[in-house]
C-alpha cells in the first residue's frame, strides 16, 4: 500500500537514497544502507508514491482505490469502496505513447 505524495515531498539522508529506472516512465528509489524501499516516482510529473508504512501517522490516509486489480490473486479483497483500475488503463495513463 502506497501513499500518494504528489510532488511535494522531500527527505532527510538524500546521501543514502538510491533511484533507477524501473521502466520508461517511471523510477524507484531506496535506502542504500538498508535497502527499505522509500518510494515510487513517475519520470512526467514528479508525482512519489511512498509506501504507507514509513509514515508515523497513519491516520489521516483513506484507502480509496486499488491499481492492477486485474493482476490481483483471487483471495485479495478489501471490504470498502474503492476505484479500482486494470493493468490496461494505469499504462494509458502515465506510460508514453
Amino acid at each position: 500500500m502506497v501513499v500518494d505524495c504528489s510532488t511535494n515531498i522531500t527527505f532527510e539522508g538524500e546521501e543514502s537514497i538510491t533511484v533507477y529506472d524501473s521502466s520508461e516512465w517511471a523510477e524507484r528509489g531506496f535506502c542504500n544502507k538498508c535497502d527499505s524501499r522509500l518510494f515510487y516516482r513517475l519520470k512526467g510529473s514528479n508525482q512519489h508514491m511512498v509506501p504507507v508504512g514509513l509514515f508515523d501517522d497513519q491516520a489521516p490516509f483513506v484507502f480509496d482505490s486499488q491499481v492492477f486489480i486485474d493482476k490481483k490473486p483471487s483471495f485479495y479483497s478489501f471490504a470498502n469502496q474503492t476505484t479500482d483500475m486494470a493493468a490496461a488503463e494505469i499504462f494509458e495513463m502515465y506510460a508514453p505513447s
